[in-house]
């Protein structure tokens, strides 16, 4: 299984996640460069959360079942905000509010029978992370559910939910890449044989924790510049469009 094509897939489509949203965070928000980094993003993101998934049933591994399916739908619904117009829905979104909410209130439960049997951690995953991703699997599945009320989200509000998505997605990539099991980079290079030959500061947890939280610290600076500044204009048109928003 450690060498597995389904394995080794996963990997390559999450190194190529975390440097395709890296890049799409960085060019200027709907120019071509930035379009064609967040396509590449999507595409390997899904890949990566499918491989996720399926090797975690394998394993019997719940939680990351959960992760995949959740990064999924993240990068999912994001994608499908930036390709509809304002105000767009489909029945299907009603499907798709529910994968947050019954994953909610799932991990709820479980971090609650973490707590009541005395332990801090389960599969070394502190019970605060699991606490803290229930409450956002059920902040997204409250998005869901005020979209289809209203009847779509318009202008900012529609920039703000697929800028969220995408960078909340790069984060939980993030997260399993640097902070999984075993200094999981430095396992990764060893196994081309690149670890011995690269500074051991490259392989240090604070380094890794900085890489980690750097999605979440970029989702609070686009979130407040396009809801609270003039960085945005106009309507939010899908990426063949005319780009309106600007570094």
């Amino acid at each position: 299984m450690p060498y597995s094509p389904i394995l080794m897939g996963h990997i390559c489509a999450g190194t190529v996640g975390l440097l395709s949203g890296t890049a799409a965070m960085s060019f200027r928000k709907g120019s071509p460069r930035h379009v064609l980094a967040g396509k590449v993003f999507v595409a390997s993101m899904l890949t990566m959360a499918v491989g996720a998934v399926y090797l975690a049933i394998l394993r019997h591994q719940p939680s990351n079942i959960g992760g995949g399916t959740l990064t999924f739908y993240l990068i999912g619904t994001a994608w499908l905000t930036a390709r509809r117009k304002d105000g767009e829905i489909s029945r299907f979104d009603w499907v798709l509010f529910l994968i947050p909410l019954v994953l909610g209130i799932l991990t709820w439960i479980n971090g609650i029978k973490i707590v009541r049997s005395g332990a801090t951690s389960q599969d070394g995953v502190p019970v605060g992370m699991t606490f803290f991703m229930g409450s956002v699997m059920l902040l997204a599945a409250a998005g869901d559910l005020r979209m289809l009320v209203s009847g779509g989200v318009l202008g900012a509000r529609r920039i703000a939910r697929h800028l969220w998505r995408m960078c909340f997605g790069l984060f939980i990539a993030a997260g399993s890449f640097f902070m999984g099991p075993s200094n999981r980079p430095f396992r990764l290079l060893s196994t081309v044989g690149l670890g011995q030959h690269l500074p051991k500061a490259l392989f240090s947890t604070t380094l890794y924790l900085v890489l980690t939280i750097l999605p979440l610290i970029l989702l609070v600076f686009w979130l407040l510049r396009v809801r609270f500044t003039n960085a945005y204009k106009g309507s939010f048109q899908p990426p063949s469009a005319t780009p309106e928003l600007t570094r």
